[in-house]
């Protein structure tokens, strides 16, 4: 970079910053180091607030905190016209204090089969009669008819808060808006049913987990539109399609949270220049930063754990 200066005719030289690294270290504090309107494309998934191993002793308000800080730094540092595109699940069994307990009447996995009906009928047969001779009337325990009687089948126990889906579109649209993106598009990444990690799914309504959100911010500016990028087949296929069906990581043996190869494929094909610079501030075993080598961008990642940050730069420069 040449700096002149017309007054004293003087031309200062400046060295390019230094790309296609990977810095150890807090996203909160690096990011801080890259240039203005340096970054074409900003393409990463937080952690989800779900329990994993390196957000376990977080509060919501610690996870809050850190992804709408990192949201707000990159309006310094992406360039006018380019893209922050953030992958990102909604937080689907989020304890809240205030709800209600939710109380589940499973009538077909009961191993007691006294309903609730028959004590009642039997109370009115026998109004005087306490629970323990209720109870062995009805040969179960003086715990199952108080189970029955008050409906107090609670999922997660009497002493745990139920929960419920937290959205975390909304919030993250909104911290976005706060720093000045506004929401431009988005994808449903569809991936394949997550049955290990749905143990309600035989004991509830509730569906599975197979699909994640990746959310679209534009920071206003020119954007460049180039029809090429992709083939017509891929725009078909892909590039103009509202969802993507991709195969999740098999095995989670570098990352328990890792994301496919595909998806970083078809996120920076669609939505980086041939020459532009990639960024991923979570860049956990550098799924993003692998990617945009192979196509030929230039990268940027930083990662808070050192074992995963040296494991991200080793996967990078790997042929």
């Amino acid at each position: 970079m040449v700096v002149s200066d017309s007054s004293t005719s003087l031309r200062i030289y400046k060295p390019e910053f230094d790309f296609n690294r990977i810095l150890t270290g807090d996203a909160r504090e690096l990011l801080q180091c890259l240039p203005e309107e340096s970054i074409d494309l900003s393409f990463w998934s937080p952690p989800y607030f779900v329990g994993k191993s390196y957000e376990k002793d977080w509060s919501f308000d610690d996870w809050q905190s850190l992804v709408s800080e990192v949201i707000l730094l990159h309006s310094r540092i992406m360039k006018p016209g380019g893209f922050m595109v953030v992958n990102i699940g909604d937080i689907l069994c989020f304890r809240d204090e205030t709800m209600p307990r939710f109380q589940a009447n499973n009538v077909r996995r009961k191993k007691i089969p006294v309903t609730r009906e028959q004590i009642i009928a039997l109370q009115e047969r026998f109004p005087f009669a306490r629970r323990t001779e209720l109870a062995e009337m009805l040969g179960c325990s003086e715990q199952t008819i108080q189970r029955r009687l008050e409906h107090n089948n609670v999922r997660g126990g009497k002493q745990n808060a139920s929960t419920r889906i937290k959205l975390t579109g909304c919030l993250v649209e909104q911290w976005a808006m706060e720093a000045g993106f506004y929401l431009y598009d988005q994808r449903i990444w569809h991936k394949d049913p997550c049955w290990a990690n749905s143990r309600w799914h035989s004991n509830s309504y509730r569906a599975v987990d197979e699909f994640e959100h990746i959310y679209i911010f534009w920071q206003p500016g020119i954007t460049e539109y180039d029809r090429s990028r992709l083939t017509n087949a891929e725009w078909s296929e892909w590039g103009s399609r509202g969802v993507w069906s991709i195969r999740s990581v098999a095995r989670n043996d570098r990352h328990e949270a890792e994301f496919p190869e595909m998806l970083a494929y078809r996120v920076i094909r669609l939505l980086s220049p041939s020459h532009g610079v990639v960024l991923d501030p979570f860049v956990g075993s550098g799924t993003t930063t692998f990617v945009a080598r192979q196509l030929g961008r230039r990268w940027f990642g930083i990662e808070t754990n050192p074992h995963y940050a040296n494991l991200a730069r080793k996967r990078t420069h790997a042929n």
